[in-house]
């Protein structure tokens, strides 16, 4: 404000003053160059502000996409840690009386084996091999309701029972089923609600392991992949 009076001051004194016959063109020729200045002090300014409101959105946008990215990066770098450890992998050998059994699982996980289960009593009264496999640490076999990323089962029936049991379970889909190691034994792979319509969902192979028959399965689908990728490819037995 200043400023603008200060301008207007010397345009009325070189007014007043205008005795000599200056060109009033001139006078003109002044006020216009002062009020160009003016409007180039605006937008100088105007232009100064938008830069750094630019400025301040760019680095806020930066900051966001960096702390995006670090986030991921830690993400991608915990999965190839977790599946580092898993390795090599730890080896679980099964009683020569019951087919010599050779399963081997990621060493991250821990393992409660049941290996001789009485016929008339146990978990199951019909296994005589009940392994239970869980990253860290396997929840408590006497609760109903745990679940667990592999459990492995020889049961004291003949795989044609076996399969009866699987077949008449609803919502219960198999297909056949042969292990890598062991392409001459043929069996099914099961998937659905085996245990029970209100149970989790499961995928199970149920294979004939001389007179008995060997289950072994993942709970949900959290533990699939290594099911698929790393139990059953490693999976052998005596027939």
């Amino acid at each position: 404000m200043l400023r603008l009076i200060s301008i207007y001051d010397k345009i009325k004194i070189m007014l007043n003053h205008n005795q000599d016959g200056a060109s009033t063109g001139l006078v003109v020729s002044v006020v216009c160059l002062s009020i160009l200045s003016i409007g180039l002090v605006i937008f100088a300014v105007w232009a100064y502000g938008g830069k750094q409101d630019n400025k301040n959105n760019v680095d806020t946008k930066v900051t966001a996409a960096v702390n995006v990215a670090v986030s991921k990066q830690a993400s991608v770098d915990s999965a190839k840690y977790a599946q580092a450890s898993k390795f090599p992998l730890d080896t679980y050998n099964g009683p020569e009386a019951y087919g010599s059994i050779v399963m081997q699982y990621p060493k991250s996980w821990s393992a409660y084996l049941n290996s001789y289960t009485s016929a008339s009593g146990g978990n199951n009264s019909t296994s005589v091999v009940d392994a239970y496999f869980n990253p860290e640490i396997v929840p408590s076999v006497a609760n109903q309701s745990s679940i667990f990323a592999v459990r492995l089962q020889v049961l004291n029936q003949s795989y044609t029972q076996s399969l009866q049991t699987i077949q008449q379970a609803q919502g219960v889909t198999a297909v056949a089923y042969t292990l890598p190691k062991l392409p001459g034994v043929v069996g099914v792979e099961a998937t659905g609600p085996i245990a029970g319509q209100d149970s989790t969902s499961e995928t199970m192979v149920i294979l004939p392991i001389r007179s008995e028959t060997l289950e072994v399965w993942t709970d949900g689908t959290q533990y699939l992949s290594d099911f698929n990728n790393i139990i059953l490819p490693n999976l052998s037995f005596s027939p």
